[in-house]
């Protein structure tokens, strides 16, 4: 990877404004050292809520576009509708935006790993949803 070029964003989207943080500071902490893919958390609602809030998703989106596309990784089912209703409007997310379909911690860590490498959306995605796959017995 070349000093200048774009890293892939990632967008980590929780129902609870502390597991967003908590899961990005596990994922920026794993990555290790070096460059590090731009990362922001999402998390409840504005209030400091429970639920997902366009607002905060929309903001994390904007703060972590480089130009190389944002891949948003969520933890529940309305989560998914928030995002799939965001990027159905078009003009709310930055362009590139892709909801991953992968585990939330584990998928986390291995995008944020994956993009700090500087991989493409595509192969943030795939390690992303690769994590499906890791057995924990």
């Amino acid at each position: 990877m070349s000093g200048g070029e774009a890293l892939v964003g990632i967008v980590l989207v929780s129902h609870s404004g502390p597991v967003a943080e908590s899961v990005a500071r596990l994922a920026a902490g794993l990555a290790g050292g070096g460059v590090q893919a731009p990362l922001a958390a999402a998390g409840g609602t504005p209030d400091g809520g429970l639920g997902t809030s366009a607002e905060l998703i929309t903001e994390a989106a904007r703060k972590v576009d480089r130009g190389a596309g944002v891949a948003v990784l969520v933890d529940l089912g309305s989560a998914v509708l928030t995002v799939k209703a965001l990027l159905a409007e078009g003009d709310e997310l930055p362009e590139g935006t892709r909801l991953v379909d992968a585990p939330f911690v584990e998928g986390a860590v291995a995008a944020v790993v994956t993009a700090s490498a500087g991989a493409d959306l595509d192969a943030v995605a795939a390690a992303a949803g690769e994590a499906y796959a890791y057995r924990k017995e």
